[in-house]
């Protein structure tokens, strides 16, 4: 009997932040906090990764705003901002992936999104680009109350996305979550850019 052949990919699932949206807190705080070493200080110690992170599991943005503002009283307007002024926060599409998605698209490769992102937030993305439209579907950390990289959150989207993992791509930019996207059988990409990314998706046959 021939040995089975490799599955054939057929699906692209993309983080958002930092792969298809330039987002990054630090396009607002530049601004806010004009001193690099107070603003790296202010997100290193007040808004934190993992405060952000417990928005992005589902835990409303009140609720994240009352509780860091009573540890940091003096800094509770600058933590307001954060989701006061979230549209600050992402620049426009990250250079290049437009254009790769849309080859991906016309080629047939099936697209959807699996991003960490706050539900009260997302709103504001998916009304100012309309480059997400690409995507057939798109998982929301925030909505569904798990985050990456718990592989719950992986499941889930196939099982909503109804596919395989192992006909599908993931791509990412932090490592953590490439490992648990393959600890769940998908083939995943840690992402550093459109060119090299590019350059990976062809290696796999996704692009010519």
């Amino acid at each position: 009997m021939p040995p089975a052949l490799p599955p054939i990919l057929t699906t692209a699932i993309f983080d958002l932040g930092k792969v298809v949206i330039d987002w990054d807190q630090r396009h607002l705080y530049r601004d806010l906090i004009p001193e690099p070493e107070a603003m790296e200080h202010f997100l290193a110690h007040v808004l934190t990764d993992a405060s952000r992170e417990k928005v992005d599991a589902g835990e409303p943005a009140a609720a994240s705003v009352a509780r860091l503002a009573a540890l940091h009283p003096a800094q509770a307007d600058l933590i307001r901002a954060y989701y006061e002024q979230f549209d600050r926060t992402m620049r426009g599409p990250v250079a290049g992936m437009v254009p790769l998605l849309e080859t991906l698209r016309a080629r047939g490769v099936r697209l959807f999104a699996l991003s960490n992102w706050g539900v009260e937030t997302f709103p504001l993305a998916r009304r100012r680009f309309g480059f997400l439209d690409l995507f057939e579907d798109i998982v929301i950390s925030g909505a569904v109350r798990l985050a990456k990289p718990d592989p719950r959150i992986y499941r889930l989207a196939l099982d909503r996305f109804a596919v395989r993992a192992d006909e599908a791509v993931f791509i990412d930019d932090m490592p953590v979550n490439v490992a648990a996207a393959e600890s769940v059988g998908l083939t995943a990409i840690r992402f550093t850019g459109a060119m090299d990314l590019a350059a990976r998706l062809r290696a796999l046959g996704l692009l010519p």
